[in-house]
């Protein structure tokens, strides 16, 4: 059964990356005159390249069996995602605000300075990334301002929802997000079956990137 699910996860994963890759390509060619549409395409690729330094080792991980080889390679992927996803909300708060024609004033000096936080939480060497079993109040601590950000985002998106309808939505996708995230934050040291939320959550990112095909 092990062995099946660990064939699934590679197979999901693979087919993940490669959607947002090809979404993230059609957005930028199809993105002329549309400052808007290319952000939505970098964000794909920034997401897509981010989740790769995790994922590509992991399923390498999956085919090998051999998770102690690729330790070093887990750890500097999860690092790697955890700025990249960062970047990824920042874009998206710009998005919203070409979209729905509105200023983001002294919030998107607010977003920035968590973003900053965060990043440089993820960056201190108390993380222990490369440990299989990392301190669970550094996760939490990494991770109080990037759920600031994206509760900012998510009213944001919430209030001005009736104005594109394309992105009607999306504040719904991110909460089904970070709804899966914050158990694997809280509880998959102990119990590593809730590293399953990761799928659907996943699926919400996925959600999201198709969304960004009406702008």
């Amino acid at each position: 059964m092990k062995r099946v699910f660990g064939l699934v996860e590679a197979i999901f994963d693979s087919l993940y990356l490669l959607a947002a890759v090809t979404i993230g390509l059609v957005l930028l060619l199809t993105g002329s005159g549309s400052l808007a549409r290319v952000l939505c395409g970098v964000m794909a690729l920034v997401l897509a390249g981010g989740d790769s330094f995790h994922l590509l080792p992991r399923i390498a991980v999956i085919r090998s069996g051999r998770e102690e080889r690729y330790r070093a390679a887990l750890g500097r992927g999860k690092l790697i995602t955890s700025i990249t996803m960062t970047l990824f909300y920042l874009l998206l708060w710009h998005v919203g605000i070409l979209v729905f024609g509105q200023s983001g004033g002294m919030w998107s000096y607010i977003l920035y300075a968590l973003a900053a936080v965060r990043i440089l939480l993820c960056l201190m060497p108390q993380n222990a990334w490369f440990e299989r079993y990392p301190p669970v109040s550094w996760g939490i601590a990494r991770n109080i301002p990037f759920f600031a950000i994206a509760a900012i985002i998510t009213v944001f998106f919430y209030g001005w929802r009736t104005q594109f309808a394309g992105f009607d939505a999306m504040w719904l996708a991110i909460v089904l997000s970070f709804a899966c995230y914050l158990p694997v934050v809280l509880w998959s040291n102990r119990n590593p079956k809730i590293g399953m939320l990761m799928f659907p959550k996943t699926c919400a990112y996925l959600w999201m990137l198709a969304m960004f095909l009406s702008v």
